[in-house]
């Protein structure tokens, strides 16, 4: 039992942060953002219920595989708020991540084919590479220079 708790029903930030291994400023910037909610006692304090735990594990998991907070907070708004999600719950979400996951692998094999064609060429060329300048797209501006950099937004002439 996190120092100086007396119940598994309600944590304040710092035990939530203590038993998650998450910080306190993370666990606002999630309360923030709608990922995590809480309720406050007779002392205006922040309380957590326990089942925000899984809901930390659920968030931290899907980080680490790559999902974006936006996509992982649209899925957490079709869990229950009430209660633990159960397995079921979870079912869910975790084949939808699959999926996701599964086009990112795709997308990461053409990338890591489009370098190795790209680095066996040595062109960079902004008119063939697949890298910089996917199916030519440039072109369609026209003639001049277009960027200082990759990603550059290019200025208003």
């Amino acid at each position: 039992m996190p120092r100086g708790h007396t119940s598994y029903d309600e944590w304040s930030v710092g035990q939530l942060a203590e038993r998650s291994g998450i910080s306190v400023s993370a666990l606002h910037f999630y309360e923030r953002e709608g990922l995590i909610s809480s309720s406050r006692n007779a002392g205006n304090q922040r309380r957590f219920a326990r089942h925000t735990l899984r809901r930390l594990a659920f968030i931290r998991a899907s980080q680490r595989v790559g999902i974006p907070l936006a996509t992982i907070k649209e899925a957490l708004h079709e869990l229950p708020e009430g209660r633990t999600p159960r397995e079921a719950d979870w079912a869910v979400l975790g084949r939808r991540w699959r999926t996701v996951l599964e086009q990112q692998i795709e997308q990461l094999q053409r990338m890591r084919e489009d370098l190795s064609t790209c680095i066996g060429c040595g062109c960079l060329s902004f008119q063939r590479c697949l890298l910089v300048n996917p199916d030519d797209e440039m072109a369609k501006e026209g003639p001049g220079a277009r960027r200082l950099m990759p990603g550059t937004p290019r200025p208003e002439r």
